[in-house]
């Protein structure tokens, strides 16, 4: 597949547009969703992989991609702040899960 230079803008914008929905599933703890939005970057991350490098941008074009990558960048990090107290929180419950079961193990069940 050859990709014009709109064709490698429209791919940012949908990126971009993904990654804001993913903030806003992240925001809800809409983990699931948040999980396929993740999916749908991914795929149109690997499209622009296969397809991008022939394509060269000039002035207003490579500045509105410059513009959704720092969006996309920016998103990324609201969402890693959203999900960074729920992951602690989850580490520390399968810790003493598995602290639970040693000690099961160990002692046998009260």
């Amino acid at each position: 597949m050859t990709m014009t230079n709109q064709d490698v803008l429209s791919m940012y914008t949908a990126i971009g547009d993904l990654t804001g929905r993913m903030v806003a599933a992240a925001n809800a703890s809409e983990w699931e969703q948040l999980y396929e939005l993740e999916i749908e970057v991914n795929a149109h991350v690997a499209v622009l992989k296969m397809n991008e490098a022939g394509v060269h941008l000039e002035g207003e074009q490579r500045q509105q991609k410059a513009t959704l990558i720092k969006k996309m960048l920016a998103d990324d990090r609201q969402v890693r702040d959203q999900i960074q107290p729920w992951m602690a929180q989850l580490s520390k419950l399968i810790s003493s899960t598995g602290t639970e079961r040693r000690v099961v193990n160990a002692y046998g069940s009260v």
